[in-house]
C-alpha cells in the first residue's frame, strides 16, 4: 500500500495533506525518514510513525449477514422501512454493503470498510459469481432456461445468466437455481419478469466461494482471512 494512501486511511489527513506531510520529512518508516511519494508498506508489518508519534491502520472489517426479506440495504430510508444495520452493532454503522438485494429479497451479503474489497466483488470485470434460488409462482419450461443462458433484453439491457437449472417444479410453482456474475440492477427478477414468471421469493446463497450455509437469518459473522483471500483470488 502506497504510505500516503495509508495515512489517509487512518485519519492523519487527507490524500493530498498526507503527500505534503511526507515530502516534509515528518514520516519515518522502520526508524527510517522517508520524503519520496509512491514509498511503499506492509500495513501490520511495517511501523510508521508521525512526528515521533505512531500511527495505526484502520481496521478492516469484513462481514456476512445472511439479510432477511423486508430490510432495505441503506443506512436511511426515505420510507422509513427498517434496514439491515439494525442486525448490526452500532459501531458497525460506517460500514457499507457490497452490492445490494432488494427489500424483499433474502440472504448473504457482505459489509465492508474496504473500498478495494468492494470493486473487486462488484465490478462487472471481476466476474464474481453469484448463486440465488427463485421459487417462481409457474411452471418454468426448460427452453425458458435455455434462454437465460444464451441472454435475454430486457429494458433495453441484455442480461446472462452463468447457470439456470430447475431444482424442483409443478403446474403451480418451480424452484430455479440461478448463478450470475455481472451484478446489473435486479438483474435475477429481472430475468423471470421477461418470460412473465412472477418471483415469490428470492435468496441468495453464494458469493464466490462463500456459502450461506448454517447462519441463520437476521444473523451475521465476520469473514475469515483464508475466506477474504479465497473471494480476491482470482483478482
Amino acid at each position: 500500500m502506497r504510505l500516503q494512501k495509508f495515512l489517509a486511511e487512518a485519519g492523519v489527513a487527507s490524500r493530498r495533506a498526507s503527500e505534503a506531510i511526507i515530502v516534509a520529512g515528518r514520516v519515518a518508516v522502520n526508524g527510517k525518514t522517508v520524503s519520496e511519494l509512491g514509498t511503499k508498506i506492509e500495513p501490520g508489518h511495517d511501523r510508521v510513525t508521525v512526528d515521533g508519534k505512531p500511527v495505526r491502520g484502520k481496521r478492516k472489517l469484513y462481514v456476512a449477514v445472511n439479510k432477511p426479506p423486508g430490510l432495505v440495504c441503506s443506512r436511511q430510508d426515505e420510507l422509513g422501512r427498517p434496514t439491515i444495520y439494525e442486525l448490526l452493532p452500532r459501531e458497525w454503522g460506517h460500514l457499507h454493503t457490497v452490492g445490494r438485494l432488494d427489500y424483499l429479497s433474502q440472504g448473504l451479503i457482505f459489509l465492508t470498510n474496504d473500498g478495494d474489497f468492494s470493486l473487486h466483488l462488484t465490478h462487472p470485470r471481476y466476474g464474481v459469481r453469484k448463486r440465488y434460488l427463485a421459487t417462481v409462482q409457474s411452471r418454468v419450461r426448460p427452453e425458458v432456461l435455455r434462454q437465460f443462458t444464451t441472454g435475454i433484453w430486457h429494458e433495453g439491457e441484455k442480461l446472462i445468466a452463468l447457470k439456470a437449472k430447475l431444482l424442483s417444479g409443478g403446474k403451480s410453482q418451480s424452484v430455479v437455481e440461478v448463478e450470475m456474475a455481472e451484478g446489473k440492477y435486479h438483474e435475477v427478477r429481472r430475468l423471470f419478469q421477461s418470460q412473465g414468471l412472477p418471483v415469490k421469493t428470492l435468496e441468495r446463497v453464494q458469493i464466490g466461494k462463500i456459502k450461506l450455509g448454517e447462519l441463520p437469518s437476521g444473523k451475521w459473522r465476520t469473514l475469515t482471512d483464508a475466506e477474504i483471500r479465497s473471494l480476491l483470488s482470482k483478482l
